[in-house]
């Protein structure tokens, strides 16, 4: 039992000799010194290191001119050409320097240099901490990182990682853009920039704000979130989520993405969209619509898919599928719209409808022209089964106008003067100021003219080979008050900018709202940009 015990106290003794051993920090050994003397009384408890000094300490050397040596509390003060050597990783170069052996830490100052393979900082004072492997200075600093220049006021280095961070006014100076921030994380060997408050990045190309944001310098690839936008000479491009490649001029956004162009009076808006620079286009879908400004009014254009190509002036908007638009008096829908800015001519191309004012017009093509100079909406023309149909004010019955092609004159933004030719039919109720019916007009024609006044006809002129007449109500039935082809369609009528999209697409939408909020609340994000710059938000958590 008492050699148990006896080797039990022997063990554990070793066991603590052996760890103070191990925490017991190394000595500092002094490798060469071209002269070397003791003075009590300059410096009490120190050795005078003179000429070509070189001192060891656990894998960092240290070379100087002159240097104090203090063997107690194993410190040294170097000065002349300090240069301090941490493998093949890290060199710091300064006038002065100070380095403590007990805690492994050093302080250097006066034209202070760090060299790592990656990077070069230049700055007037820097501590080391070996323990931690950290750099860090408070003194305004210059790094040089092959094409980038940053500078800043204060910063650290964590040398295994290659990363220097900044928590306060950074920048980074590129041939081709300077990026300034108040909290950026850059990793030297990678290139990459992690933006962690209001940042903005600035070149001749464009200007770019974000909360939020990842950079690659080296491919000049990026990501942002919050609150971010890029702002071109005539564009700027807002979403919750931005994608940037300056390589190719070429960004992507998604969910409530805005564009706006400042100079053709747009906007377009989606939850997804490329916009492609130097193509001078770009493509949005997800619940697109083009907003543009015409007569102190807004027109909304949506399609499942939106283009929008050319330079100024010359600009075209394209909408496919389902194509909806809404203006104030005016709305229509048809499968694709076709709009130049240069020819102010928008086509409404397949199964075209339109709603002004109480008028439904239809046809097979559908053409919609303005006036560059007034900027007003001008003239209607529809080619082929013209077909204007309107609610009489009181009955239950359709004031109709049939022929081949329609011609029409806007004003103030409202039909005003129609010629309706060839093979033209019109049904008409006709009422006195009372509002009482005189008469049904039933007639055809070569030619019919229409003036409208306060979205109601006014004057009715018929052109030759004029063949029908006014019937009684009693007179004229039902099946002869109805024109061949009339499909009343009021309850497709749009009649508000939110009913632009049709209900599916409002289904699709709160589908989008509810997967977003579940993916917010989980963090997964699916773009890889996106995902890598939340997987080094994880990693800074943990630190």
């Amino acid at each position: 039992m008492k050699k148990l015990l006896l080797f039990a106290r022997f063990a554990f003794l070793f066991l603590v000799s052996s760890t103070l051993l191990a925490q017991a920090p190394k000595k500092i050994i002094i490798e060469n010194a071209d002269f070397s003397d003791v003075n009590q009384v300059e410096v009490p408890d120190a050795v005078l290191l003179i000429g070509n000094v070189r001192v060891n300490h656990d894998g960092i050397v240290l070379t100087c001119n002159k240097a104090y040596y203090f063997e107690k509390e194993k410190y040294i003060k170097a000065f002349g050409n300090v240069q301090m050597v941490q493998g093949d990783t890290l060199f710091l170069n300064s006038k002065y320097a100070e380095y403590n052996g007990l805690v492994k830490k050093a302080y250097a100052s006066g034209e202070a240099v760090m060299s790592s393979p990656d990077a070069t900082l230049m700055t007037e004072v820097l501590n080391f901490d070996r323990n931690i492997q950290e750099v860090y200075y408070d003194t305004p600093g210059t790094i040089i990182n092959k094409d980038n220049t940053l500078k800043s006021n204060s910063g650290r280095y964590y040398v295994k990682e290659k990363k220097f961070q900044f928590l306060t006014a950074v920048s980074i100076t590129n041939p081709t853009y300077v990026i300034k921030s108040n909290h950026l994380d850059y990793f030297s060997n990678s290139g990459h920039s992690y933006l962690l408050g209001p940042s903005t990045i600035t070149s001749k190309a464009n200007y770019i704000y974000t909360e939020k944001g990842f950079y690659d310098t080296k491919k000049n690839l990026a990501h942002f979130l919050n609150k971010s936008y890029i702002r071109y000479d005539d564009r700027l491009i807002k979403g919750d989520s931005l994608y940037y490649d300056r390589n190719r001029e070429f960004a992507s956004a998604s969910r409530n993405v805005k564009i706006t162009d400042s100079i053709n009076r747009g906007i377009v808006k989606g939850h997804y969209a490329e916009v492609y620079k130097k193509l001078d286009s770009m493509f949005v879908t997800k619940r697109a619509v083009a907003v543009n400004f015409v007569e102190n009014d807004s027109v909304y254009i949506h399609g499942k898919k939106l283009m929008v190509t050319g330079k100024e002036g010359n600009r075209i908007i394209r909408a496919f599928n389902n194509v909806r638009f809404f203006k104030k008096d005016m709305s229509g829908k048809c499968d694709s719209i076709h709009s130049s800015s240069k020819t102010a001519l928008t086509k409404l191309i397949g199964n075209p409808i339109l709603w002004n004012a109480e008028n439904q017009i239809t046809g097979d093509v559908m053409h919609l022209i303005g006036n560059n100079t007034t900027e007003k909406l001008d003239s209607l023309k529809v080619l082929e089964n013209t077909f204007i149909v309107s609610k009489d004010t009181i009955g239950t019955g359709y004031n109709q106008v049939k022929g081949q092609n329609l011609y029409g004159k806007f004003k103030e933004g409202k039909l005003h003067d129609v010629d309706v030719v060839k093979n033209t039919e019109v049904i008409y109720y006709m009422r006195n100021d009372d509002q009482e019916l005189i008469g049904i007009n039933k007639n055809k024609s070569s030619k019919i003219n229409l003036i409208l006044e306060n979205n109601e006809v006014e004057t009715i002129t018929f052109f030759q080979q004029v063949d029908g007449d006014i019937f009684p109500e009693k007179e004229l039935p039902e099946n002869a008050r109805i024109l061949r082809g009339l499909v009343w369609r009021g309850d497709e009528r749009i009649k508000s900018k939110d009913d632009i999209f049709p209900p599916e697409e409002n289904i699709d939408n709160d589908k989008i709202e509810k997967a977003l909020k579940t993916a917010v609340a989980k963090k997964n994000v699916p773009l890889k940009t996106r995902k890598e710059t939340l997987n080094y938000d994880k990693k800074k958590a943990k630190k």
